[in-house]
């Protein structure tokens, strides 16, 4: 938990003590499991300004979803909350690592799900904010228990590749897993030196133990942001642009300079500042490629939370002041 600040919102009596009653018990006085809210929703979508209204409100803190905001210095490119926006709630799950210590979905499932329990225990509402998919699932349905990162050996799988060519590591993982190699792209590099990883590893093909671990314990609410896309795309536009004018290719110095080519530098932003420091794209040219770059990563992100079940979706964006409004009823039906 870093970034986190204690709220100074003072909460009427009355409505603490009515949330802290109904986050563990029901009609009749019958035990319930805790509420949990999780807002999904699209880069761009205005998230945060939902969250921040709602924990205030419900007496919540805000649990981060978002694979890069982990990060300490990478602020600009992540759309983070503010430090402002910060001391208005405590928030867990940003700035918990240097940008050059991978974080992962099963450490990230590991910290929310304790995130969880924490916050539950002063009878406040968790509300999870984000947009990394991956981590959702993670935090909700488990990862498989599969033997850690072998570095060695992930370093051997490398050198293979780069001897034998692209499509030897799905040619490999065919013999090893056929299961697995026939879910897998051959030129996704990352998931197959993952499965060949396993198979080695744990000494049992991946696609055998895939034995996950659901979140326990929780009622989850979900609640979705699908603001009208062009509209979306448009926000999208002025906020790249905005962020370069911020200061991200110095941002992106700093960084590059401190930690080096990391993975973390890979992200969207971050990628397209890097490619300005090196000269192979103008200034212009960055911020239409970064512009590109969320329009596209938007899109696959509603296509991922549509597989997410029982959403609410609100067809606006999270600062429109109607949306907070339809936010509430929802929480509320389900205290």
């Amino acid at each position: 938990m870093v970034g986190a600040h204690e709220s100074h919102v003072d909460l009427p009596s009355g409505l603490v003590a009515a949330v802290s009653v109904a986050l563990t018990t029901g009609v009749g006085g019958a035990a319930l499991e805790p509420l949990a809210v999780l807002l999904l929703g699209p880069t761009g979508s205005g998230k945060t300004a939902l969250s921040l209204e709602l924990g205030e409100r419900f007496g919540g803190e805000i649990v981060s979803c978002d694979s890069v905001a982990v990060y300490r210095g990478m602020d600009l490119g992540t759309a983070k909350p503010t430090l402002e926006e910060q001391a208005r709630l405590l928030h867990h799950l940003i700035d918990v690592a240097d940008p050059d210590t991978p974080f992962t979905a099963g450490e990230y499932s590991r910290r929310a799900r304790t995130a969880l329990r924490e916050i539950v225990s002063r009878r406040r509402l968790p509300i999870v904010t984000g947009g990394t998919g991956l981590y959702l699932r993670a935090l909700t349905e488990g990862l498989f228990a599969g033997p850690g990162r072998q570095h060695e050996l992930r370093a051997r799988l490398q050198q293979s590749r780069t001897r034998h060519g692209e499509g030897w590591l799905h040619r490999l993982l065919q013999r090893l897993d056929p299961a697995s190699a026939a879910r897998i792209h051959p030129n996704d590099t990352p998931k197959l030196i993952r499965a060949i990883e396993v198979c080695l590893a744990g000494r049992k093909p991946l696609s055998q133990v895939l034995a996950r671990d659901p979140l326990s314990g929780f009622r989850l609410l979900r609640i979705g942001l699908n603001p009208p896309r062009h509209a979306l795309y448009e926000r999208l536009n002025r906020r790249c642009a905005e962020i370069f004018a911020s200061g991200l290719i110095e941002e992106t110095r700093g960084l590059l300079d401190r930690y080096g080519p990391v993975k973390a530098l890979d992200s969207l932003g971050y990628r397209q500042a890097l490619a300005v420091l090196s000269g192979t794209l103008s200034v212009e040219a960055a911020i239409e490629a970064a512009q590109q770059g969320h329009r596209n990563y938007a899109k696959r992100q509603l296509t991922w939370f549509r597989r997410e079940p029982e959403v609410h979706w609100i067809e606006r964006f999270g600062d429109e002041p109607e949306t907070p409004r339809a936010a509430a009823e929802l929480i509320n039906d389900n205290l």
